[in-house]
């Protein structure tokens, strides 16, 4: 047992298709952080089979977490709280997370800490810098595109959301238009920097005050090109639908967080979610925010999509705050980021 004052939090992530395990030390030092990727099993699926998913958990689950403790060097005795993300997610994929944090837990009498999915995406940048508020958080993914204000620690208001498809749901129905392997943003992101923008998509500006996003008709708009090119014969490069697509997409999230950056004086943007991993969105985002007084925080590739270190960064808030989960913690599917900070106060 390591004898000093450190905090040490034992994270859990399981909420789609990565098995991760990590342990931080005082919120902001990955000590390890494991992540066993599902991502060849679901390949030929051409996206994540819930049941598959689920069936690798529960293999993974106890290699994962013995890795983990292994490379820290550590031991339960050294661990200060266990810490598991509740939700969103696949619901049989977050109740095995859920359920082995709480033995865990349990049989080392343990605070047990429930993290809200995107709380740990968001937190993922303060194992980057540390957060000065107030903040927007850029959160784009496979499941979410949103706009969140942060004024303290576990104080999260959602200013804009998508009204329909997630920009990372459009980046993956688009790329299987053009028969791009799973997952396919990483692909749409490497072609559109071979092509060019020459087709003009649509962009879906919304209200002009509003701050939300839709990227459904922008999706629509790509399979009516392609389709009606078919019928009239005219083939239109992979690199540049990719680009034109990515352009569209990029403008709106570009320009959408630059506006709310202004209006509510923010000094710190973080990005966060498995798109923050595109080249072009943290080029754009370099480009506008560059010798501006807001401070743009994107994290390394390995912490924007799912890991349990960004849940261990969120929860050594909630442990210094007292928020602790009780034993009928369950897998919560549609958990709201509003009713977990209203919970969390």
């Amino acid at each position: 047992m390591i004898n000093d004052k450190n905090q040490y939090i034992l994270a859990i992530e399981t909420s789609c298709d990565e098995t991760a395990v990590a342990i931080i030390k005082n919120g902001r030092e990955m000590v390890t952080n494991q992540v066993a990727s599902q991502v060849e099993s679901h390949k030929r699926f051409g996206g994540v089979v819930p049941e598959i998913a689920s069936r690798h958990h529960i293999e993974q689950i106890t290699i994962t977490l013995e890795e983990a403790l292994m490379d820290a060097q550590l031991s339960m005795d050294d661990i200060d709280a266990v810490a598991v993300t509740e939700g969103p997610g696949l619901v049989g994929a977050l109740l095995i997370g859920v359920n082995a944090a709480k033995a865990i837990a349990f049989a080392h009498q343990k605070p047990l800490i429930g993290i809200h999915h995107i709380a740990g995406h968001i937190y993922a940048n303060r194992l980057i810098e540390e957060f000065q508020f107030p903040l927007l958080s850029l959160v784009v993914s496979g499941g979410h595109t949103e706009l969140i204000l942060m004024r303290e620690h576990g104080n999260f208001e959602i200013i804009g959301e998508t009204r329909d498809d997630a920009a990372g749901e459009a980046y993956d129905k688009v790329a299987k238009t053009l028969g791009l392997p799973y997952p396919g943003g990483p692909h749409i992101d490497r072609l559109a920097h071979e092509g060019e923008a020459n087709i003009d998509f649509p962009r879906a500006w919304l209200e002009p005050d509003s701050f939300d996003f839709s990227f459904s008709g922008l999706k629509t708009a790509v399979l009516n090109t392609l389709h009606n090119g078919k019928q009239k014969g005219i083939t239109y490069a992979q690199q540049d639908i990719a680009a034109s697509f990515q352009d569209s997409v990029l403008d709106v999230l570009v320009s959408k967080t630059v506006k709310a950056a202004r209006k509510h004086n923010v000094k710190q943007l973080l990005v966060a979610g498995g798109v923050a991993a595109n080249k072009g969105l943290r080029n754009r985002l370099q480009n506008e925010f560059t010798n501006t007084d807001v401070q743009l925080v994107i994290p390394p590739l390995s912490l924007c999509t799912d890991n349990a270190a960004m849940i261990g960064a969120a929860a050594s808030v909630a442990f210094e705050q007292g928020h602790y989960a009780g034993w009928e913690l369950n897998a919560n599917p549609s958990l709201s980021l509003e009713k977990y900070a209203k919970r969390s106060k």
